[in-house]
């Protein structure tokens, strides 16, 4: 008998017939003796139709505090639900809140972090031999407010409880039925990898992966918990995020590939080569609340340099603007920008035991006549920016060149 927490997002509970294919699934774990803790989003598309009333009712700008008041009940709606659709098939189950569980937060509205969950309440109901069913994506402060978590708010939920209850798994059930090597939309011949470290999937979802959420990763990664990724209504093994370096043979060098399109390349050329200009380029840009990602500088014959970053593609005309005021103060020769980019990566903890892994990746790159921009490396992952339009060229030629395809089937 193990104790599991599971996690249901939207499109799992969407509608009545998807709710009741969720208590059928739960009633089949408490069938075989194990203690279950459900954690729910709210009904696919819900969250967003509640956002887009607060935002009618105030032109556009809802109070934060009385956003999370509405927003949370999204998630009320669908724990009520599976908890009367468990009962109803003979499975005693009883549905919480984020504050009757009391999963305590700061007070920073639509984007609160977790401070501590009292599990005792949990706890007695699992004794009692019922089905714990919890909204996802919610808690409350020190004030009796309640806050919402942000984005992912429901697998940090889960993942919580799992660290919590000192669970023996969390499964985060989705549209998908595991990690895989890349997006299957971009190479048919990816495969879904059985295990993968919490830091791999660390670095695959920053770098684009969006298969789970990178708070709930780094919850799990923290706390050691067990994660599972698998399909709402496929059954199969998924695949198991774990601390674990198995150090084997056999062990890939590369475990996946991961590529964001919402890239933006901007470059400010001639400015003065002295101590400190790279403060004071970034300080503003930082100022102005935009995230920097790659950095590369040039330096020139007349004692100037060129300076390029890159920021979210939604934060270009932002940053775009303030780089300019930022090149008349420095007296900088001009300001470029491009916004038809795409960073493609690398991940694996195979890296660290392999030499002329990079090498490998800008030779297949250079096969495909693919150039390169940019490069950014860590221990376990390497990052390029190259031109938007070669992105799925690229997935391809690295998807193959590291071994990464699955084996053809036969009449392929």
């Amino acid at each position: 008998m193990a104790l599991i927490v599971q996690k249901f997002g939207g499109t799992s509970v969407g509608s009545i017939e998807r709710i009741a294919q969720v208590a059928e699934k739960v009633k089949t774990f408490r069938e075989k003796g194990d203690d279950v803790v459900v954690v729910v989003s709210a009904m696919s598309g819900e969250t967003n139709r509640l956002i887009d009333l607060a935002k009618q009712i105030t032109d556009g700008e809802p109070v934060a505090r009385e956003l999370d008041v509405m927003v949370s009940t999204g998630e009320q709606v669908t724990i009520g639900l599976l908890a009367m659709a468990l009962i109803r098939r003979g499975v005693e189950a009883v549905s919480f809140t984020g504050s009757q569980v009391r999963i305590l937060t700061d007070s920073a509205h639509n984007k609160a972090r977790i401070l501590h969950i009292d599990d005792q309440k949990i706890r007695s109901h699992l004794q009692a031999g019922r089905v714990v069913v919890v909204a996802g994506f919610q808690g409350v402060d020190e004030q009796g407010n309640i806050t919402t978590l942000g984005r992912g708010g429901s697998d940090t939920t889960a993942v919580a409880l799992a660290a919590a209850l000192k669970a023996d798994e969390c499964q985060i059930y989705t549209d998908v039925d595991g990690v895989y090597t890349t997006d299957p939309r971009v190479v048919p011949r990816a495969q879904r990898l059985e295990k993968i470290t919490f830091e791999e999937m660390l670095e695959m979802a920053s770098l684009g992966s969006k298969v789970l959420q990178i708070r709930s990763v780094e919850f799990a990664g923290k706390y050691n918990v067990p994660l599972r990724v698998l399909h709402s209504f496929q059954e199969g093994p998924g695949t198991l995020i774990t601390l674990d370096e198995e150090e084997s043979m056999e062990q890939p060098i590369i475990s996946g590939i991961a590529f964001n399109r919402d890239e933006a390349k901007l470059t400010i050329r001639g400015v003065p080569d002295i101590p400190g200009v790279a403060f004071k380029i970034l300080g503003p840009i930082s100022a102005a609340n935009v995230e920097v990602d790659m950095i590369v500088q040039n330096v020139a014959h007349d004692n100037t340099t060129d300076f390029t970053f890159t920021v979210h593609r939604n934060d270009y005309s932002n940053a775009l603007a303030v780089l300019q005021k930022t090149a008349d103060e420095l007296g900088a020769r001009e300001v470029v920008g491009d916004t038809e980019i795409a960073k493609v990566s690398i991940v694996g903890v195979g890296m660290r035991s392999h030499a002329g892994v990079a090498s490998r990746m800008f030779e297949a790159l250079a096969k495909e006549t693919i150039n390169i921009q940019m490069i950014s490396t860590s221990e376990i992952k390497v990052s390029v920016v190259i031109e938007e339009k070669y992105l799925e060229l690229a997935v391809r030629a690295l998807h193959t060149a590291f071994e990464l395809d699955a084996p053809a089937r036969q009449g392929e």
